[in-house]
């Protein structure tokens, strides 16, 4: 296996640092505490790479609020220095970790994401129900076979082990002050259960994330041999022609799982027949259509509402209603829901 080092001095270049201030400030220009660092930002650069070159960065201490999107989640916020670190460190070892990920791992990474989830799925459904032939017409389900086993991992972000996560990067990342970096971002986090957990909201949580669970989708492809197989963090799907062989899969997976320290969520880890349909990353999928989840259409009409509220006020700008309906159209314009659209896009023509 090979392994990398002299990755911390590649770390504390100024281009790196740059290159991760850039990316930190992406979709933030506006705010106050970037205007700030931008106004400086050679010296602050410099403050920040000679603190990181001398072993005396320490991160501030994590704010965190609630958000209601439609589940209630805590989310912790780093300061912007923080999250420059946190992009630096990315920069560096991403591209290592790129080279190992499977094909169809498809979080936090380039070119991939839910939507290219959700076709790979539909895809590995034919392949399974039909041999790869598209069934045609509508009204063939009882022709639709195969199953399949989806499972999502109890409370995983914050049941995530520091101590195995480190022991799996070390693996590759034989740069002791690079790891040393790490474990700090690590335990800045005042999880419940010391030694466990990620923050929400870390630009490294996510990363950290895929890469814990790296190990169960090599055992899966590999020593297990499932054929039709995709993972986006911890909700993953295995897909087969017969249910025995996922029952069979299900049993020798949650055993896996036990050596990371990591559960099934008994209520969200079930084998369905593929021609009932199924709930993946945010939609309802069916053979021949995709519609968006209930809860994600009553949050959007109880939020649009809100913010057409706001916007009769004059307490929010027509770019900001617009900026909402854009975002919402990027996530259901990838299911059959031009109707639904349609109805919420003419109101707000009749706002003009």
């Amino acid at each position: 296996m090979k392994t990398y080092n002299k990755l911390y001095e590649k770390l504390c270049s100024k281009e790196n640092l740059i290159s991760a201030f850039k990316k930190a400030r992406k979709g933030k220009r506006r705010k106050n505490y970037v205007i700030n660092f931008e106004s400086n930002l050679d010296k602050n650069i410099n403050i920040l790479q000679k603190q990181l070159k001398d072993k005396k960065y320490y991160p501030s201490r994590l704010s965190k609020f609630v958000i209601r999107d439609p589940k209630t989640r805590t989310i912790h916020s780093s300061i912007f220095r923080d999250r420059i670190v946190h992009h630096a460190i990315i920069n560096i070892i991403q591209p290592i970790f790129e080279k190992i990920f499977i094909h169809d791992s498809f979080a936090s990474r380039k070119n991939k994401g839910t939507h290219i989830a959700v076709k790979r799925f539909e895809y590995f459904v034919r392949k399974v129900s039909s041999n790869g032939k598209k069934i045609n017409s509508p009204y063939t389900n009882n022709s639709i076979k195969g199953y399949v086993f989806k499972a999502d991992i109890k409370h995983y972000f914050d049941t995530i082990d520091h101590n195995i996560l480190i022991n799996i990067l070390r693996k590759k990342i034989k740069d002791k002050e690079l790891i040393k970096l790490i474990i700090i971002v690590l335990y800045n986090f005042e999880s419940q259960v010391k030694g466990k957990g990620l923050p929400l909201g870390n630009y490294t949580s996510q990363f950290f994330a895929n890469v814990y669970l790296n190990n169960l989708d090599y055992f899966v492809k590999h020593n297990l041999k499932a054929k039709y197989y995709i993972r986006y963090v911890d909700d993953f799907i295995i897909l087969d022609k017969d249910k025995n062989v996922l029952l069979d899969l299900k049993d020798k997976i949650e055993k896996y799982l036990k050596n990371l320290r990591l559960e099934l969520h008994p209520d969200k880890s079930e084998i369905h027949a593929l021609r009932n349909g199924i709930t993946f990353l945010g939609y309802r999928i069916f053979y021949h259509y995709k519609l968006l989840r209930k809860r994600n259409i009553r949050y959007f009409r109880n939020k649009f509402n809100k913010k057409l509220e706001l916007y009769s006020r004059g307490e929010i700008s027509k770019e900001n209603l617009e900026s909402f309906l854009q975002g919402w159209n990027g996530y259901s314009n990838f299911a059959n829901t031009y109707k639904f659209n349609k109805k919420f896009e003419n109101l707000l023509i009749k706002q003009k």
